[in-house]
């Protein structure tokens, strides 16, 4: 379902008060709660010690002792911690011992106006177990780690926070200590949390609720001074462009917005607009019967090179010595890559494989010039060397574009299967010898044609024996790309070669087609893919095998 835009501003805006409420709730009730625990742990840290400092050994020693609740040192302390729990408005103060299980009572102060129940008062001596007053695993690691302090001589700093039977409680047992520094008793100091969280929820849900209806009612006061500024003047341009395109008439309509801002700029800009697209439609139409000519034009054009390429096959039926067979797929309407295969003479088989540089038409064009100079300077006798040097000068008389040429060619000689070759910046073939795989033959590349002149090329030669296959290409075979941007490479090449070295050629440059489409997929094609196949099937004068 389709939002309109005053709703996606509501939603938006209410979505971003509500984070701004809970950011500013949540940020001042983080700040005020550290406060107050700093405080609390400091009142409770400092009073504990305080209070522990005060306190006369000998009265502790006295009160430790045997019947110590029946002396005077006992009724002296005890009142003194009384009166220093009413007026510090302590929860629990008590005077204790620990061992590693357990607190002992000897003094735990009970004040009745501040709502203590006598009977919740530790009779003299009571041990407790930190089992039973623990809450929990986590209750009981503070029990000890109190105990620790408390073997050490050490006041427990920060205060153990305990959450049990007790209440919600900040806890600081702070030692006290004989002329050797020996703990012989400690002051257990707890401060009852409740009224701080209680203190902080109440801040928490008060500022929510003032953030809630401070933001609620910017929110509604700012989308109001949109709605008017903004969605309907830019509702009445949406209705004003859907009532143009429904009549299909640009130029004599328009729309007046009196905003002073942008959106009355955008207006005019959309009027402007209107006149220079009625413009464009008369000049788009125009365009497009130029674009058909151009296309039909191109259809001859492809037809054309198609059909100077030979595409006749089997394209020497009367020749038993050799079978071949070449295909050519364009990237465009038309392509720069070429091959040719002509006869000499009557013992002489030329092929030629090449690519121009860039594609399409100027390419084509150079593309033709390359192929008839090759096959016009491929003479019987002629080093392929020379005919190359030769070519090579002759484009880069004519080459105002800066095009170039990789080109292969070789001419087998049928009577004693020597082939000679000659490689202008070309990819290497692959060659499969009578009953063994295809293998990419090593050939040292010249320079491309076209590329600089007076250039010197070297022709090499191999021999064929009845049954060996030569396969060439462009680079538009092993650079196809798939999806990813992985090339095909000359190892998918061999494989699929391999897999099929007893194909006839024009059985085997099909299946490498194919197997270049299935690695491709639906990635487009960048460049031109053209393949030659040759096999040698016998020596000339030698009788066809049956």
């Amino acid at each position: 379902m389709k939002l309109k835009l005053l709703p996606k501003l509501m939603m938006s805006l209410t979505i971003l008060g509500i984070v701004l409420t809970l950011s500013l709730a949540f940020f001042g009730y983080h700040n005020t709660k550290s406060y107050l625990e700093d405080m609390y742990e400091y009142r409770v840290t400092f009073g504990a010690k305080s209070i522990a400092a005060m306190l006369d050994l000998d009265d502790v020693r006295t009160i430790l002792a045997p019947g110590g609740d029946q002396t005077e040192a006992y009724r002296r302390t005890s009142a003194l911690l009384n009166q220093l729990k009413r007026e510090g408005g302590i929860s629990f103060l008590s005077l204790v011992s620990n061992d590693a299980d357990s607190v002992t009572f000897y003094i735990d102060c009970n004040v009745p106006e501040m709502g203590d129940d006598p009977a919740d008062e530790m009779p003299y001596g009571t041990d407790v177990l930190y089992t039973d007053a623990a809450n929990g695993e986590e209750d009981l690691r503070k029990y000890y780690d109190i105990w620790e302090c408390y073997a050490n001589g050490q006041a427990v700093d920060p205060p153990a926070v305990t959450d049990n039977s007790y209440g919600y409680n900040y806890t600081v047992v702070a030692p006290i200590l004989d002329e050797n520094g020996r703990t012989i008793a400690a002051i257990q100091y707890i401060l009852d949390m409740h009224d701080m969280r209680e203190h902080l929820n109440s801040y928490l849900y008060s500022t929510l609720t003032i953030a809630l209806v401070v933001v609620g009612l910017s929110v509604v006061a700012y989308i109001m001074f949109i709605r008017k500024t903004v969605t309907q003047p830019i509702g009445r341009l949406a209705e004003f462009a859907k009532n143009v395109t429904t009549a299909g008439r640009f130029n004599t309509r328009g729309i007046e917005l009196k905003t002073g801002d942008e959106i009355e700029a955008l207006g005019s800009s959309f009027n402007f607009m209107l006149l220079e697209l009625d413009h464009y439609i008369h000049d788009l139409t125009a365009m497009t019967a130029e674009k058909e000519r151009i296309s039909a034009e191109l259809d001859v054009a492809t037809h054309i090179q198609s059909s100077m390429l030979p595409c006749i096959f089997p394209a020497f039926p009367e020749r038993g010595e050799f079978d071949i067979y070449a295909t050519m797929n364009p990237a465009k309407e038309v392509g720069g890559d070429f091959y040719d295969f002509f006869m000499v003479d009557e013992r002489h088989l030329a092929i030629v494989m090449a690519d121009v540089s860039g594609k399409g038409v100027p390419a084509a064009l150079f593309m033709v010039i390359g192929k008839t100079l090759i096959k016009d300077h491929t003479q019987s006798g002629t080093d392929l060397g020379s005919v190359f040097s030769e070519v090579n000068d002759l484009l880069c008389e004519s080459n105002s574009e800066g095009l170039f040429i990789t080109a292969f060619e070789g001419v087998l000689d049928l009577m004693t299967g020597e082939f000679t070759f000659v490689n202008a910046g070309h990819e290497i073939p692959f060659i499969a010898k009578n009953g063994e795989p295809f293998a990419p033959y090593k050939i040292q590349a010249g320079f491309v044609l076209a590329g600089m002149e007076e250039m010197n090329y070297r022709c090499g030669s191999l021999n064929l024996a009845p049954g060996d296959k030569i396969f060439q290409y462009t680079d538009g075979v092993t650079e196809a790309t798939d999806a990813n941007e992985q090339l095909y490479g000359m190892e998918r090449l061999g494989a699929v070669l391999n897999r099929n070295t007893d194909k006839k050629p024009e059985e085997l440059l099909p299946l490498v087609k194919a197997d270049i489409d299935a690695f491709v997929g639906a990635a487009p094609q960048f460049d031109d893919i053209t393949m030659l196949c040759l096999e040698f099937k016998r020596y000339m004068g030698q009788e066809r095998a049956e």
